[in-house]
């Protein structure tokens, strides 16, 4: 059989290339070659019309929500933090039809940075908009296009723990966090405390982390998604 096909959410921005400088559908490659070099093949699915998500979605084998700009707020009832900045609502929508329509039809999903607060606010949680504000360090996001190394500790029984062990090191790029959480068990927390996974119960693969595994050279919760991907697939 052919390899599974995974889904990548992208991003809507402008941006310059060649001659030209215009709104821009786009991915920065490390997620692409993750999944690659996992065993699959990476679909980028643009911004769109929510509407289209399912005609999509029956096309793929495994989702990731990938990372990105801060979740409007106003989405769970907040308002905006003055650090809250760049709120993308056409991709808010977009990426919530996306998870809707996987939970349809009951294929894998992974949910990276952006992600996964994507997926707290869509089962009705919150988010905290400015970690430091919290923890009064900016470990999580040292700033720029740095990452902070985050050691994280997963919870036993569960698919992160089944996957990652039971402590492991991840590079951290996120100012915002989940703080509710509904539907959905913790997997993994920082040495500090803050909430660095969560999956949904009774599902054989619907994760996500708030760090960056497609920035690193551990390809586990990949390898994790595809083979899941292919075990599960209904496409023939």
């Amino acid at each position: 059989m052919s390899e599974p096909i995974v889904g990548l959410s992208a991003y809507r921005e402008d941006a310059t290339y060649g001659v030209w400088s215009q709104r821009t559908d786009l991915l920065c490659a490390e997620y692409a070659s993750a999944v690659e070099r996992s065993g699959g093949v990476s679909m980028l699915l643009p911004v769109q019309d929510p509407a289209h998500a399912a005609a999509v979605v029956d096309r793929i084998d495994a989702l990731i929500i990938a990372g990105g700009a801060d979740v409007d707020p106003a989405t769970y009832g907040q308002p905006p933090h003055t650090e809250t900045v760049r709120v993308r609502p056409d991709r808010d929508a977009w990426e919530t039809a996306l998870l809707d329509a996987a939970d349809e039809r009951g294929i894998p999903v992974l949910g990276i940075c952006r992600g996964m607060q994507v997926m707290a606010v869509r089962a009705g949680g919150s988010l905290d908009q400015h970690v430091p504000d919290h923890l009064g360090t900016t470990t999580h996001s040292p700033g720029g296009a740095g990452y902070g190394d985050v050691e994280v500790i997963t919870h036993p029984g569960t698919l992160a723990h089944n996957i990652l062990g039971e402590r492991t090191t991840v590079r951290c790029h996120h100012h915002q966090a989940v703080r509710e959480h509904p539907g959905f068990d913790v997997s993994a927390r920082a040495d500090d405390g803050m909430l660095e996974a969560m999956e949904r119960p009774g599902h054989d693969f619907h994760l996500a982390v708030q760090w960056h595994p497609e920035a690193g050279s551990d390809l586990r919760l990949f390898e994790a998604l595809v083979e899941h991907a292919s075990a599960t697939r209904r496409r023939p």
